[in-house]
């Protein structure tokens, strides 16, 4: 070890499994680099909620204590990954990287292969994934089995899993899996439209492992999953985390209501350059995610005259994205009046802290015996499983009353 490198972090005895679903992707790569960054003191905690009062006062588990592993479709290391990141976006720094190099190595040898099933644009020529050619049975099994060996060999007490893969297609017909019965049945079957995000999501929850869908993707919104997870007593949540524009637009929408005005028209426009960028360019996959960013605002402003939402890949600018929005609006004696924004951000410093707070609330949940949808997380989503309220403001008051609650 050199003598710049800092010091191996003491071991923590409240150890809690992570596994990432896309460990290798941008975010993931993030949380982890930050998690690690974090345990060696080297950085603070800036963009976690869970650091913030009052959430701060739960007794959550550190992420100091974060024990990483995942699947994956890509060969790409995670070294690589955060290289080619900090190279591109100067997220995260040399020296943060540096530090962290030898973490990152451990991480990726607990990174397995994954399952590419209904994936679309997400999978590349380069990918490596399960035999396409395993029943969807099989697939199920292999995954519960890559999550209860990871859980045995760290001698984990709780495993949280989190899909923070590549958006996929909608599925055609959810309805058709709308409780537990006609889900596993399909899984028995070798339904082929089953979805890789529904196979994580039922093998988490199956053996117990609370899980957080952070994509637009299927998922957990299934009936059958979250049928299974009210009878299993699994917390989970979803759906499709809400961490630039649209998290500007569930603050800013409810001040249109509140003060009357009518909105005519609201465009917006977001331009990125990842993965996810690459990967929204398929039509197909980019349904799910125009459909929760669009809903939002039409929730809490019904009477908007027009909403539209665009997403364009932009290979240039790699991690970072920028969106501008433009609001056309009418006030007292008919008059026409405007505002614009622009947000221009870093996609994967935006999103990673939320996985780390993501991981803390919903293993506080499962500590505390609370199973099925958890709502007090709905603030962390763009279109939040079983709740209706998006005004950002009043998501949080919920979330500290979860809080207040628990002290």
């Amino acid at each position: 070890m050199s003598a710049s490198t800092p010091p191996e972090p003491p071991e923590t005895d409240e150890r809690l499994g992570v596994w990432l679903v896309g460990a290798r992707g941008n975010v993931a790569t993030t949380a982890i680099v930050g998690a690690r960054a974090i345990a060696r003191g080297l950085t603070g905690t800036t963009g976690m909620v869970t650091e913030r009062d009052p959430v701060s006062r739960l007794e959550l588990p550190p992420v100091s204590g974060f024990v990483f592993g995942g699947h994956d479709i890509e060969r790409e290391s995670l070294r690589e990954q955060a290289a080619r990141q900090s190279e591109r976006n100067g997220v995260p720094d040399g020296e943060m990287l540096s530090a962290v190099e030898d973490d990152l190595d451990r991480i990726d040898e607990r990174i397995e292969v994954g399952t590419a099933r209904n994936c679309g644009a997400a999978v590349s020529a380069e990918s490596q994934h399960l035999d396409p050619e395993l029943t969807v049975g099989s697939v199920v099994e292999q995954i519960r089995s890559d999550y209860r060996a990871f859980r045995e060999e760290h001698g984990l007490e709780r495993l949280v899993v989190v899909n923070v893969a590549s958006t996929e297609p909608e599925l055609d017909d959810a309805d058709g899996y709308n409780d537990r019965e006609a889900l596993e049945r399909a899984i028995d079957e070798d339904d082929a439209d089953l979805p890789a995000s529904v196979l994580y999501a039922y093998a988490a929850v199956v053996d117990g492992h609370p899980f957080v869908n952070f994509t637009p993707s299927t998922g957990n919104a299934l009936g059958g999953v979250q049928e299974l997870a009210v009878e299993e007593n699994v917390p989970h949540m979803g759906r499709d985390a809400k961490t630039g524009e649209t998290l500007v637009k569930s603050a800013l929408a409810p001040m249109f209501a509140g003060r009357n005005l009518q909105v005519l028209a609201w465009e917006g426009h977001n331009i990125l350059g990842n993965k996810d960028g690459l990967v929204l360019e398929d039509e197909a996959n980019a349904a799910g995610k125009l459909s929760s960013k669009g809903e939002l605002l039409e929730s809490i402003l019904p009477d908007i005259g027009h909403n539209r939402v665009r997403i364009d890949y932009t290979p240039s600018l790699a991690d970072w994205k920028t969106a501008w929005d433009y609001i056309h609006f009418e006030g007292f004696l008919d008059t026409e009046m405007k505002m614009q924004f622009t947000w221009e951000g870093s996609d994967s410093a935006l999103a990673a802290p939320l996985v780390l707070d993501l991981v803390r609330l919903i293993a506080h949940a499962d500590e505390h015996d609370e199973g099925g949808l958890q709502p007090q997380l709905s603030s962390f989503f763009k279109a939040p499983l079983g709740v209706d309220e998006h005004d950002f403001s009043r998501q949080l008051e919920g979330l500290a009353e979860y809080a207040e609650r628990h002290r």
